[in-house]
């Protein structure tokens, strides 16, 4: 497990200071704001720690309201909505500066047996046989705005071993392709714990990072980092289908199906490498091209 990895586990293990009050630190963003994946997973972290521990999460929905300051702490306030026999319900606030800046609902169930089907697997290439992020960024460092971005993205990816399936969007900046993503991920050192909530956390933290992808592809853009599109996360919605581990490979495959009136939709579904689907992701953005 390597410092970032720690660093990571470390946010995620919020400070408890109050009874359904929790507060979480931030760690230093590629933009001057804190990462959408972070107060996410933080939130269902808060919401987790009041739920009885037979139940896990399934489901998730959140809004971004405001963006969030990295150098300032963040208050997480639980509602506990219902405590039923099956299902329990909880709703976050998250609070910088006395302003809400972020918006969590989320539901957790006790394991049942039930109907169980799923549809296939896409296909990917072995994630082993990948360039690693150390390896192919640097490749692109003449289409960043900035040469610095490379090592920025590395360092602000390192918990993470992250590697792409297809292009990434700044692999193809002026030629639009297929509105479609594949990259696979888990964390970049072995877990100690089995705890099904701090994995939920984990993959929730990682889908944020490149969700939105598929929608800069199909225009040929390529990115906040190559300055041709400006953008922020809008809402955030999962749904956890069957059990999974964050520290062994998973397939996100990603896809737009429509941008519109300063907007991207991208759709996803996470896979377990032995066919599992695990995971379903949706999330709109702000997608805009910067004016003249």
């Amino acid at each position: 497990m390597n410092e970032a990895l720690t660093t990571l586990l470390d946010l995620l293990d919020l400070e408890q200071i109050e009874e359904n009050i929790f507060r979480g630190t931030s760690r230093s963003a590629l933009v001057p704001r804190v990462f959408g994946g972070q107060v996410a997973a933080q939130a269902l972290v808060a919401a987790g720690r009041t739920v009885p521990e037979d139940r896990t999460a399934h489901s998730l929905h959140s809004y971004f309201l405001r963006a969030g300051d990295p150098g300032a702490p963040i208050v997480y306030s639980v509602d506990r909505i219902r405590d039923g026999r099956s299902f329990t319900t909880r709703r976050v606030v998250a609070v910088q500066h006395g302003q809400p800046i972020f918006h969590l609902s989320a539901s957790f169930q006790t394991y049942e047996e039930g109907l169980d089907h799923q549809t296939a697997m896409p296909e990917a290439p072995d994630p082993e046989t990948l360039p690693t992020a150390a390896e192919s960024l640097p490749l692109y460092r003449e289409t960043f705005r900035d040469p610095g971005t490379v090592e920025r993205l590395i360092e602000a990816r390192g918990a993470v071993d992250l590697r792409y399936a297809t292009v990434p969007p700044w692999g193809s900046v002026g030629e639009p392709v297929e509105p479609r993503s594949q990259v696979w991920f888990r964390t970049a050192g072995k877990l100690e714990s089995d705890d099904a909530l701090l994995h939920t956390c984990l993959a929730t933290y990682v889908s944020d990072m490149t969700l939105l992808d598929s929608v800069l592809l199909a225009h040929g853009k390529g990115g906040w980092a190559v300055g041709d599109v400006v953008g922020a996360s809008l809402d955030h919605a999962m749904w956890f289908h069957r059990p999974f581990r964050a520290d062994e490979w998973l397939l996100y495959d990603q896809e737009s199906p429509s941008a519109a009136a300063g907007r991207g939709l991208g759709q996803a579904r996470i896979w377990t490498q032995d066919g599992r689907l695990a995971v379903t992701v949706i999330q709109e953005g702000v997608v805009r091209v910067p004016r003249a």
